[in-house]
């Protein structure tokens, strides 16, 4: 498959029907056709050409979905921005990718004006809402633009599948975020794999909730398409607006954040809603807790998978679909595999290995960081060769995730290896913890972080949201773990708040949290 050829293929399967509903607007698949060679032409007149990057700063749109399509089909290497980034993160990360023009919107970009109309070699900016109320000409409005250029077909760049055609800055999780590049050949494999592995078909209908910006929702922008499915978008997350899209009957499968899952369950009268067009719902980005797992599942009423991958892999790795063969298995062996972390896609190499360098027993108990190998892998970080090199070995990427994997081939992820605490000599794995938090009826989501402590090196804390405010106090936290974990993986500290800090792909930032509490933190229960 040419990643090229995506959208055309698209609007000879489906040349009448509405393909695509955003807000008031909906198009179809030959109407986003000739607005993409539009865009393509603008983005050229502008300046852009093959291999040059192309940044966009936008909330979920049908633009955001047709700025992909033009920046492939002009040779240009897209470079999507997280939209929670402050204005000199995202200046850094501009100047590291030396980014010529900007695809941006009034709501996301206006206050980062002053900052990046100074940016050095920041050619124009593509402006999908009314002008800025200050000169300067490099501004350009994207709906004029695309009315401008010829309704003409344009020559896609010939480039070789080792070309980028991605530039994905991480989340920063670790600290100072680095390019992932992800080439049209890591797209194409990607998209031929996951068709197979989730049956999309023409019927599909995605709704794009989580980011575009990033993969845990970009990866449907090709694989949908290909099949002449839908697209639905919602322009940014509310657990209301989330729901009222699965109920307009507009959406079959779409993929989410567990912090979107745990806030959509607080919504009263769940059970009461009808979404009988959903098929199909996912999560991705961290692990869900089986506790989690056993409410959305009469809430929501339709298939659900975790899955599993990184930036660096296009994303997906896994999916804890059961496989051929499992239908007969009892319902509670069914829902034990769909709360694993998954099974590898087809077509991808995965291995669990232990410190020794070689594989972990299928025990279901012993630990090992995961590595993959194939198509779908990131050749490795933008301008950055030492690390490169650090993240490979032997061609295999070493993804930091630890985890074991059971007798059926199924992995489970326990912690990140930089996450894992060491207290009094004693190693836990904080999902661990997390899962036993999670089996509290007041508990919404927690983390478990290792903080310094003079007598045990490290000390198991935990940041925990509940329902309700003071609807349990640490006390009773502390006293529920007692019930369920080994003494030495009972916090000795429990701190509740309102919110956990996060990435914008919704992995929760444990090293602002480290940063935030101190040794201890101070006025928490203590055991």
């Amino acid at each position: 498959m040419l990643v090229e050829e995506i959208l055309d293929e698209a609007a000879r399967r489906r040349p009448a029907g509405e393909a695509i509903f955003c807000g008031g607007a909906a198009l179809t698949y030959p109407e986003i056709r000739r607005r993409v060679h539009r865009l393509s032409a603008a983005l050229a007149r502008m300046g852009a050409g093959p291999k040059d990057r192309v940044a966009i700063l936008h909330r979920n749109c049908h633009r955001f979905y047709e700025s992909y399509f033009a920046a492939l089909h002009l040779g240009a290497i897209l470079v999507p921005l997280n939209l929670r980034l402050a204005a000199s993160e995202l200046k850094m990360i501009l100047e590291d990718a030396e980014v010529s023009l900007i695809i941006s919107e009034p709501s996301t970009f206006l206050g980062l004006a002053p900052v990046l109309r100074r940016l050095a070699g920041l050619k124009g900016i593509l402006w999908t809402g009314p002008l800025p109320p200050f000169e300067d000409p490099r501004f350009r409005s994207y709906e004029e633009e695309i009315a401008l250029s010829p309704d003409a077909d344009v020559v896609a760049a010939d480039l070789e599948d080792t070309s980028p055609a991605h530039l994905y800055y991480t989340s920063g999780s670790t600290g100072v975020p680095k390019g992932v590049v992800l080439t049209r050949g890591n797209l194409a494999a990607h998209v031929e794999r996951v068709i197979v592995e989730l049956g999309i078909d023409a019927d599909a209908a995605w709704g794009h909730i989580a980011p575009m910006f990033h993969l845990a929702d970009a990866w449907a922008v090709w694989a949908v398409t290909a099949t002449g499915g839908t697209h639905a978008f919602l322009p940014e997350f509310s657990a209301v607006g989330a729901l009222s899209l699965l109920e307009s009957g507009r959406v079959s499968m779409t993929n989410l954040i567990p912090t979107m899952v745990h806030r959509m369950l607080r919504e009263p009268a769940l059970e009461s809603r009808d979404f009988s067009r959903l098929k199909l719902l996912m999560t991705g980005g961290a692990p869900m807790p089986a506790e989690t797992v056993l409410r959305l599942l009469p809430a929501f009423r339709c298939e659900y998978v975790q899955t599993y991958g990184l930036t660096e892999t296009s994303p997906f790795l896994t999916f804890s679909r059961p496989q051929p063969g499992m239908n007969a298995w009892p319902a509670s062996e069914q829902l034990r595999i769909r709360c694993t972390t998954g099974f590898p896609m087809r077509g991808v190499e995965i291995r669990v290995v232990g410190a020794d360098g070689n594989d972990v027993p299928r025990d279901g108990n012993t630990v090992g960081e995961i590595w993959a190998r194939g198509p779908t892998v990131t050749p490795g970080y933008w301008r950055r060769p030492e690390e490169t090199a650090a993240a490979f070995t032997g061609g295999w990427l070493k993804t930091g995730d630890l985890a074991v994997i059971g007798n059926e081939g199924y992995l489970s992820i326990v912690d990140r290896k930089k996450d894992l605490i060491n207290t009094g000599g004693e190693k836990v794995y904080s999902l661990e913890v997390e899962n036993a938090l999670a089996m509290h009826p007041e508990v919404v989501e927690s983390a478990v972080v290792g903080l310094p402590d003079a007598d045990l090196g490290e000390a198991v804390v935990a940041v925990v949201v509940l329902k309700e405010p003071r609807s349990a106090s640490p006390e009773d936290l502390i006293s529920h773990c007692r019930n369920h974990l080994t003494y030495f993986k009972v916090p000795k500290a429990v701190r509740i708040v309102n919110e956990l800090p996060k990435t914008g792909s919704g992995k929760t930032l444990k090293r602002v949290l480290r940063t935030q509490m101190g040794p201890l933190a101070s006025g928490a229960a203590r055991t």
